[in-house]
């Protein structure tokens, strides 16, 4: 199992983690990336495939102290943080202008 954690756009949002299989997180992060926009997840992908891996994936809550790392993150609603994932994996987070964030 691999944990995602949710970066939601609401202001009630409190970034769960979930866990997902090998198949599920593979549906959702492809080319060894650790970053997803929820849009672009569901046009990649097949909708009713996925829904039923997001149906799943949500049962399956970790309570953050007992997360053993996470593997993914989804941003729902936060398109405007696009710009700092360009290769979609997290190591690579930039700035606008190129420069490295970390």
């Amino acid at each position: 199992m691999k944990n995602i954690q949710i970066i939601d756009g609401a202001l009630n949002a409190v970034y769960d983690i979930f866990a997902a299989t090998d198949d599920e997180f593979d549906l959702i992060f492809k080319n060894d990336t650790d970053i997803a926009f929820i849009d672009e997840v569901y046009k990649g992908g097949d909708e009713e495939v996925l829904d039923i891996a997001f149906d799943n994936i949500w049962k399956r809550r970790v309570r953050k102290r007992d997360a053993m790392g996470i593997h993914g993150i989804i941003f729902y609603e936060l398109d405007h943080k696009k710009v700092y994932y360009p290769t979609r994996r997290d190591e690579e987070a930039i700035n606008p202008d190129g420069t490295k964030l970390r």
